[in-house]
């Protein structure tokens, strides 16, 4: 995921449209809209949206049916949305294919931590897919980095480097990514384990070690870029290099 994540909102109710699409653009995310269900199927693959924040009571096609034929198709986190409390219709949203259900009246911050939520798990789903392709297959080469998971080897600019475990690991997860923002909390649950105790700063201090071992000028980096606030990204060689690598 690049950039400001994509959020299809599917909402019939002209207040609620309004007050969150005000609030959500506040909170960095790019907005799509949608106000009935056949609409939100056409614009779900017209803008192929990050999270898919979807009403359960909609003209033309209800929520629950949109649920379904997206999850037909895709895997997107979908955050469903309902005036009717009831443990009954939680359940059948959940059944659908929903990965939360949050019944109106909803506090907007709570709403927007579980969406959060949502789109972190689906982004440490997608890397941990990744790297089981990872280690059954081929060495990954991007620019003049390789790497072999299952050799434990890795190859710069066509020379043999020797990695410790967690920088390996680390490496590998990057790379696996490639392109794509890891967050800092994200890349210490994959690498040191989600019961990880520590701060930060050990992890900074590994990028650091790794960028010396594989970057050409490891205070301006090209492959292990720092993107301020969030995390790290393994750019791909099409990419430009960015700024300063300071952790």
């Amino acid at each position: 995921m690049n950039g400001s994540p994509r959020v299809l909102v599917v909402e019939d109710e002209p207040s609620f449209v309004e007050a969150l699409s005000a609030g959500l653009r506040r909170e960095g995310f790019a907005l799509d809209i949608a106000r009935d269900g056949r609409e939100a199927l056409d614009r779900f693959r017209a803008c192929e949206p990050d999270l898919v924040l979807l009403d359960v009571m909609l003209p033309r096609l209800s929520g629950l049916d949109v649920c379904r034929e997206i999850r037909t198709i895709s895997n997107v986190p979908i955050v469903m949305v309902s005036a009717k409390g009831e443990e009954i219709d939680t359940v059948v949203g959940l059944e659908v294919g929903a990965d939360d259900y949050v019944p109106k009246p909803y506090r907007f911050r709570e709403l927007v931590a579980r969406m959060r939520a949502a789109l972190r798990r689906a982004q440490l789903q997608e890397a941990q897919s990744g790297l089981a392709e990872a280690d059954s297959g081929q060495p990954l080469e991007i620019g003049d980095v390789s790497i072999d998971s299952q050799g434990h080897e890795v190859w710069v600019r066509g020379e043999t480097v020797r990695l410790p475990l967690k920088e390996f690991d680390l490496l590998r997860t990057l790379m696996v990514n490639a392109g794509r923002v890891v967050s800092r909390d994200d890349l210490i649950d994959e690498v040191w384990g989600a019961d990880y105790v520590g701060d930060t700063k050990t992890l900074d201090a590994h990028i650091r070690r790794l960028r010396r071992k594989i970057e050409v000028e490891p205070s301006n980096p090209r492959h292990i870029v720092t993107v301020r606030g969030v995390g790290y990204k393994y750019s791909e060689p099409a990419a430009s290099p960015g700024g300063k690598g300071d952790t």
